[in-house]
C-alpha cells in the first residue's frame, strides 16, 4: 500500500486521467524517499480536489483559481526545510488563477503546480476552459472551440519558472513528475488528458496526441537557470500588541450616558485627525469609544466624515442613525450628512458661518470655524462644541492635540481661547 495514499480504488470516473495522475504522483515521492508528511499538496474546485481525503499527506483544499496563491504563501513561509509543496490543479482553476501562476513563476518559488488539463469544465458539465484548443467541442461549444486555448508551459517559462512541461497523461508519467518535484525552484507540469464523461463522449475517436499536435501544444520541457525565491527572515518581531501605546484615564469623567458626534468636512481638512483627537481625549476621560471614518475612494477630493460614540458603559454598536451632536465645516461634509442633520429632534449642530443651515430640529451653533485656515476649522470646532455642551474639558482636547504631534504652526492654544472666550 502506498505511504502517500491512502486507498486504493480513487473515486474518480472510470478511464480519468486523475486516477493516473494521483497514482503517478505518489510513485514519484516515493522514489524520491519522501514520507507522507514531507509534502502538502493544495487542492482547488474541480473534480481533481476530491482527492483530498485520499492523501496521507498535508493537504489544503483551496477556493477556484487560488490553490496556487495558497501554495506561494506555504512556499514563502517553510522554504526549502523538506517539505515539497505540490499544487494540484484543473484547466479551469489555471486560468482563472493565471496570474497566481506566473507569480509565482516569476519569482521561482519552491513549489511545484501539476495542471490535470482535460480541456474543459469536468465538474460543472464540461464547458469550454482557457485551455480547450481549436476545434474541440464541449457543451457549449457543439461545434468546436473557434479560439486556441492558453499556451500555459510558454506563459510560465518566460515568466522564469526553472522547469515547464508538457505531457499526455498516458502511461507511467511518474519519471516526468520526479523531475519536476526535484526541481529546484519553480515548476509546472502540464498534463493533458480527455474527460471520459464528457470529452470523449463529444469528440468520438479523437486521440490524445492527435489532439495535442492539431492545436500545437506538443509534448516538451523547458528550463530556466535560476536560484529558487528564498524569503529573507528579518528580526524577529515580538508581540506587536504590547506595542501599541496605551491611553491611561487621568481625567474626571463628566456624568451622562452616550454621546453619538458627528464630525463632517472635505477631504484633507484634517476631519479624521480631530476625530481621533477626540476619540484619544475621550478615552483619557475614562469613556469607551468607537471611530469610524468614511470617504469616497478618491480619498484626496470629496467629503470626510468621522462618527464617534462616546459612552460610560461599552459600546455594543457602532452606528450612528441619528446623531447627538454634528460638526460641519463645508459644503461636502454638510451635503454628505444633511439627510441626518434634517432628521434631528434635539442635540446640537455646530455648523460654519458660510454654510446655509438646513431644516432642523438640533440647537444650531454657527461660527467662523475656517478663520483658523481649513486644516483647522473641525479642531476649532471641536473645541467649541466641548465648551457649550460639556461633552469633554476643552483643556483635555488641548492636551490631547498637544500631545499628538501637531506641527507647532498649528495654533491649539489660540483655537481654544477663541471657542472658549
Amino acid at each position: 500500500m502506498s505511504t502517500i495514499l491512502r486507498k486504493k480504488d480513487l473515486p474518480y470516473c472510470k478511464g480519468c486521467g486523475h486516477d493516473l495522475i494521483a497514482k503517478n504522483t505518489a510513485k514519484a515521492l516515493e522514489r524520491m524517499g519522501l514520507e507522507a508528511l514531507d509534502v502538502t499538496v493544495v487542492t482547488d474546485i474541480g473534480c481533481h480536489g476530491i482527492i483530498d481525503g485520499c492523501l496521507n499527506t498535508h493537504t489544503v483544499h483551496g477556493l477556484h483559481g487560488r490553490s496556487v496563491a495558497l501554495g506561494a504563501g506555504i512556499a514563502m513561509g517553510t522554504g526549502r526545510q523538506g517539505n515539497k509543496i505540490i499544487v494540484f490543479i484543473g484547466d479551469g482553476g489555471s486560468t482563472i488563477g493565471l496570474q497566481h501562476i506566473l507569480e509565482a513563476a516569476r519569482l521561482n518559488l519552491d513549489m511545484t503546480v501539476v495542471v490535470h488539463n482535460n480541456m474543459l469544465y469536468g465538474m460543472t458539465g464540461g464547458q469550454t476552459s482557457g485551455l480547450t484548443p481549436c476545434g474541440f467541442k464541449t457543451t457549449t461549444s457543439s461545434e468546436g472551440n473557434p479560439w486556441s486555448g492558453y499556451d500555459l508551459c510558454a506563459l510560465t517559462h518566460t515568466s522564469g519558472a526553472a522547469f515547464s512541461g508538457r505531457i499526455a497523461g498516458v502511461g507511467d508519467i511518474s519519471g516526468t513528475l520526479q523531475e519536476a518535484f526535484e526541481t529546484a525552484g519553480f515548476s509546472l507540469i502540464e498534463i493533458v488528458e480527455i474527460c471520459p464523461s464528457y470529452g470523449v463522449r463529444l469528440n468520438p475517436g479523437k486521440k490524445l496526441r492527435e489532439i495535442m499536435e492539431s492545436s500545437g501544444k506538443l509534448p516538451g520541457r523547458w528550463m530556466n537557470d535560476r536560484k529558487p525565491f528564498v524569503l529573507e527572515q528579518g528580526k524577529k518581531r515580538g508581540d506587536l500588541l504590547k506595542e501599541l501605546k496605551t491611553i491611561t484615564a487621568s481625567h474626571d469623567m463628566p456624568p451622562g450616558g452616550p454621546v453619538s458626534v458627528i464630525l463632517s468636512g472635505s477631504a484633507g481638512e484634517g476631519v479624521q485627525l480631530a476625530a481621533g483627537i477626540l476619540a484619544t481625549a475621550a478615552v483619557s476621560t475614562g469613556y469607551h469609544v468607537t471611530q469610524k471614518g468614511s470617504y469616497p475612494v478618491t480619498v484626496g477630493v470629496g467629503f470626510s466624515t468621522a462618527e464617534v460614540i462616546i459612552s460610560p458603559r461599552p459600546v455594543m454598536y457602532h452606528g450612528i442613525d441619528i446623531p447627538d451632536m454634528v460638526v460641519i465645516t463645508s459644503v461636502d461634509g454638510l451635503e454628505h450628512c444633511r439627510r441626518r442633520i434634517e432628521a434631528m429632534k434635539g442635540g446640537s449642530l455646530f455648523i460654519d458661518s458660510s454654510l446655509e443651515c438646513p431644516p432642523t430640529g438640533a440647537g444650531v451653533v454657527a461660527h467662523d470655524f475656517r478663520s483658523v485656515g481649513a486644516r483647522n476649522a473641525a479642531l476649532f470646532a471641536l473645541f467649541r462644541m466641548a465648551a457649550v455642551t460639556g461633552i469633554l474639558q476643552p483643556e483635555v482636547i488641548k492636551s490631547t492635540a498637544l500631545a499628538s504631534g501637531l506641527p507647532a504652526a498649528v495654533p491649539v492654544g489660540k483655537m481654544m481661547e477663541l471657542a472658549t472666550g
